[in-house]
């Protein structure tokens, strides 16, 4: 790969990584503690991730119990559990919070494959957009006379390239995703 173009893939990797954590915080039919990732709490002042003040675990398949290690930021973590977008209402005992996550609707499972849809073409989005900012780069340094016609167009060529193995990928992990969600 031209050295040109290295850091348009990196740009374009860093993309699918953001794809890749939108997608854990899409929750299948299984209690994971990756739905938990941007919920934040309010700890000293500080908005502080759930990860950051309690110890998460998953006795079963469908549960996950959150224990604050400082007591007191029980009623704060119940909040922000409520305040996010999981739709479960958490379930407080005075000394942990345990989420119990119910068997998907087919209903639901449409919805959250839309959501896991307009993730990947967001990522794909990206990615598109990535290459149209080093194409308007590589035509400024043609224009400067900095490269020439033929390392333009295998420049192009493979940025094009790169382009679509990137964009398969997002297709891939979507697809997979998918199923996933779909599975009984």
């Amino acid at each position: 790969m031209n050295e040109m173009i290295q850091p348009y893939d990196s740009k374009m990797q860093k993309t699918i990584d953001v794809v890749v954590s939108d997608f854990a915080g899409v929750r299948a039919g299984r209690a994971n503690a990756a739905v938990l990732d941007k919920i934040t709490v309010e700890y000293y002042g500080t908005e502080t991730p759930i990860h950051q003040v309690a110890s998460i675990s998953t006795p079963d398949p469908r549960t996950l119990v959150i224990q604050p290690w400082d007591g007191t930021l029980l009623k704060a973590v119940e909040k922000a559990l409520l305040a996010s977008d999981l739709g479960i209402n958490p379930q407080n005992d005075g000394k942990v919070i345990r989420l119990i996550f119910p068997q998907l609707t087919e209903e639901r499972r449409k919805e959250l494959t839309k959501q896991v849809k307009k993730y990947g073409e967001g990522g794909k989005v990206a990615i598109r957009n990535i290459r149209r900012d080093a194409m308007e780069k590589f035509k400024g340094l043609k224009k400067k006379s900095e490269i020439t016609e033929d390392d333009f167009d295998e420049l192009e060529a493979d940025l094009q390239k790169l382009t679509d193995k990137r964009c398969k990928e997002i297709d891939d992990l979507t697809a997979k995703k998918e199923a996933e969600l779909m599975a009984v």
